[in-house]
């Protein structure tokens, strides 16, 4: 990956970087990755009674406050007036632990170092967070891997990749976080059935 960030940056498109209004000097902006999908149907019981979320190590561009996007492949560049409220590697465990908690597909969901026992844990790896601009006006794109662990025999259960590609609505920094937002919200869609059947067909072959 042909980083060079901070060199690459300055050379940033003026309606990328601007969230200035009309002639107002520009000002910093700070947007708040968040999960849409919260609000969801609550399942009857619970299919084990904790689970421990680990975030492993992320894609550098979702291990800082900066938000992202890339001109062309492999070229990346960040926003110079924009920034998240918290890393991504950070808030996106902490965004699916609510999801699961208003879900109830553990009785306790936690993050590891959280006081919290758990049989089963669920790593989360951010892959890729940024705004893809090759095509004006972009697309959000989201990518992360799951691991289920049963944490008895240290043995994985289940692995799977989910990825999300939104739309943007114009090429800055604004929509670039609407749609990262939903980027997040659809792949959380898709990890919490799955981690759901794993985790009903895990405990099924229990003894």
């Amino acid at each position: 990956m042909r980083t060079g960030l901070a060199a690459v940056a300055s050379l940033a498109l003026v309606g990328c970087i601007s969230v200035g209004v009309g002639g107002d000097v520009p000002r910093h902006v700070q947007y708040r990755l968040h999960d849409d999908g919260v609000a969801m149907a609550r399942r009857a019981e619970p299919l084990v009674p904790a689970l421990l979320i680990q975030p492993l190590p992320a894609d550098a561009l979702a291990d800082t406050l900066s938000i992202a996007y890339s001109p062309r492949a492999n070229e990346f560049a960040l926003y110079q007036l924009a920034s998240w409220t918290e890393r991504p590697v950070r808030q996106l465990p902490r965004l699916l632990q609510q999801r699961l908690q208003a879900r109830g597909v553990a009785a306790a969901v936690g993050v590891l170092g959280d006081p919290l026992r758990a049989d089963w844990l669920l790593t989360i790896g951010v892959d890729t967070l940024h705004h893809d601009i090759g095509a004006a006006p972009g697309q959000a794109r989201v990518a992360l891997s799951a691991e289920l662990f049963d944490r008895r025999d240290r043995r994985r259960v289940a692995r799977r990749n989910f990825e999300a590609a939104v739309p943007t609505l114009s090429a800055d920094s604004s929509a670039a976080a609407a749609a990262m937002s939903l980027a997040v919200t659809q792949t959380f869609d898709a990890l919490v059935p799955w981690l759901e059947s794993e985790l009903t067909a895990a405990v099924t072959k229990t003894p």
